[in-house]
């Protein structure tokens, strides 16, 4: 189980802990809840992280992304509209 602290100004009910939290009130999350805690870092501080990877036994999942520059068709730059004045 990781731990957090609550940080807000105001006690919480937290359905899926089954309490209320009391500001600066130190709890445990299951791990696999974690990262649902720590992204509000106005509400919830990291105290200890999971000390198992839950995304699986070799590491975090590697998310990688195609090149579109290098397959989307080129389109040619828009050309500058331009006056002359004669005067």
């Amino acid at each position: 189980m990781a731990r957090v602290r609550y940080i807000g100004a105001e006690p919480v009910t937290v359905p899926e802990l089954g309490k209320q939290v009391q500001p600066d009130d130190l709890v445990e999350v299951p791990d696999d809840r974690y990262e649902g805690y720590v992204c509000q870092p106005l509400t919830w501080k990291s105290v200890d992280e999971p000390k198992t990877d839950w995304r699986g036994e070799h590491g975090p999942e590697l998310v990688t992304f195609a090149d579109t520059a290098s397959t989307s068709k080129k389109t040619p730059a828009a050309k500058a509209a331009t006056t002359s004045k004669e005067g």
